[in-house]
């Protein structure tokens, strides 16, 4: 039974997220619940936006049944990130309808990362390199930036799923090759398996947003899964840094220099790179398939050289987010001759 659970479980997932996606699409769009386009969005026309509901309930009844199969007499640790992430999915919701205070979501986040770093007994990110007082305090505000960049990079059509999908399967290649916990293949894989049923409808021209409902939880389960894999000793710190390294330095270096203008941080804005090469022309299937590939080969790092040097792969993978940041470049406009 142990060695079907995952196929099954992933099935599960993804055939709920897709099925749930779309009965979503028409109960959104009848209630209203559209995302209208402005100044800062990506998209022309209002698109129903809460996505999310079904890829989380997908991806919660399909780590559950996994548990149930696999370790039923070790649920706890599975349940309470679970438990966060439902709630984290219940207050973001509320914040796509009506909008919340940033006090109101950081206090629930904080909470939810508490909570998770608990059930992990207290093993943070750097417990294999670091004292728990240096450990748990810096996994602690590192998973709380991680769930909250995720929420911003979620910002044209198929971005998060692509990255989702990436991280996850990743996360399982990892596990299966040795390289980090076993536990954690199957939760990556129906993570993954909710987000590609939720693509389905998410791939340009998108049917239906994910919104804040399912970026935020799902920032927070992956978190969950890069810190055990982080956790497991200097090689797995590397592969956690490798997998979603285009989603953190994009999404850092673009938050240090609004901060170093003197700008909100929390004010919408379109200055992501990816945000950057759709208003210059790329589409966004293209957008999400250049990190896809770019995802791809940090995969390869983390696999094959990680293991050897560590340093020397998360260098490398520097330079693979720099080439893809370089290639989604807006080109020059080419000056008019005799005009200045």
């Amino acid at each position: 039974m142990v060695e079907l659970s995952i196929p099954m479980a992933v099935a599960v997932a993804f055939g709920l997220a897709c099925a749930g996606t779309r009965v979503l699409v028409g109960v959104l769009t009848r209630r209203a619940v559209l995302d209208r386009p402005n100044e800062r969005s990506s998209h022309a026309v209002p698109v129903p936006r809460g996505g999310g509901i079904a890829v989380v309930a997908a991806l919660a009844v399909a780590w559950l049944c996994l548990a149930l199969v696999d370790a039923p007499a070790d649920l706890l640790p599975w349940l309470v990130p679970l438990a966060a992430a439902s709630a984290l999915a219940a207050v973001s919701f509320a914040d796509d309808l009506r909008g919340l205070g940033a006090g109101l979501r950081l206090a629930v986040q904080a909470l939810a990362v508490a909570a998770g770093l608990w059930a992990l007994d207290g093993r943070g990110a750097l417990a294999a390199v670091a004292p728990a007082w240096i450990d748990l305090p810096l996994t602690a505000l590192g998973w709380v930036w991680f769930l909250n960049l995720y929420n911003f990079m979620d910002g044209i059509d198929g971005i998060t799923g692509t990255e989702t999908v990436s991280i996850g399967v990743g996360l399982a290649a990892l596990a299966f090759a040795g390289l980090a916990p076993p536990a954690i293949a199957g939760p990556a894989l129906v993570l993954a398996a909710a987000a590609a049923g939720f693509l389905v409808w998410n791939w340009h021209p998108a049917r239906i947003f994910l919104g804040d409902v399912g970026s935020v939880p799902l920032g927070y389960l992956l978190g969950l899964l890069l810190v055990i894999l982080a956790g497991s000793g200097p090689v797995g710190l590397a592969a956690a840094l490798l997998l979603p390294l285009v989603y953190l330095v994009d999404a850092t270096v673009t938050l240090a220099r609004r901060v170093l203008r003197g700008e909100s941080p929390a004010r919408a804005h379109r200055e992501h790179v990816y945000q950057r090469a759709v208003i210059a022309g790329a589409s966004h299937a293209s957008v999400s398939l250049r990190i896809a590939a770019a995802n791809a080969c940090l995969l390869s790092l983390a696999l094959f050289m990680a293991p050897l040097a560590p340093l020397a792969a998360l260098a490398i993978g520097g330079g693979v987010v720099a080439a893809l940041f370089l290639a989604l470049r807006p080109a020059p406009v080419p000056s008019t001759p005799g005009r200045a």
